[in-house]
């Protein structure tokens, strides 16, 4: 099973290193219209076991020049019991897992837009959530001061 193993970060926990781009679908119709495709983008993302949806700050969105394809009912910490409706993107996301062995892909992967500037104070521009931990073995070793991401 490939897999990565990264020293936490002080404050700010287990932060990876992914890449995001438009997703397949999207890439597809591009291509064939004749239409230049968006560079991907190395972003930092926190893993965040609480979070149910992987979310990115809106500027990665507007740098892949991507348009919402509608909204949900998002609850968060600051929402309390009433949600907020969140912009949905779809993207092509891969987590590099160094070396030689296979990346964490997903192609068409649907994430949300978190609130504009609350990831990018903290040193991040997303939030890894239980959509992608889905298909990944988690193993946070806090003595040690290190995490494992294995999928």
């Amino acid at each position: 099973m490939p897999h990565f193993t990264l020293q936490l970060t002080g404050t700010g926990g287990p932060v990876l290193d992914a890449v995001v781009g438009v997703s397949a679908a999207r890439y597809n119709a591009l291509t064939q219209a004749g239409l230049q495709v968006p560079q991907v983008m190395l972003i930092r993302a926190l893993v965040d076991t609480g979070a149910s949806s992987t979310c990115l700050e809106p500027s990665v969105f507007q740098a892949l020049q991507l348009s919402p394809i509608g909204q949900v009912p998002t609850f968060t910490s600051s929402t309390g019991g009433t949600p907020h409706n969140s912009d949905q993107y779809d993207i092509g996301l891969v987590i590099p897992s160094g070396g030689s062995a296979t990346p964490f892909t997903k192609q068409n992967l649907l994430v949300l837009a978190a609130q504009p500037n609350s990831l990018h104070p903290h040193g991040i521009q997303g939030l890894i959530g239980r959509d992608i931990l889905e298909d990944c073995v988690l193993h946070y070793n806090g003595t040690m001061g290190l995490f494992t991401l294995a999928f």
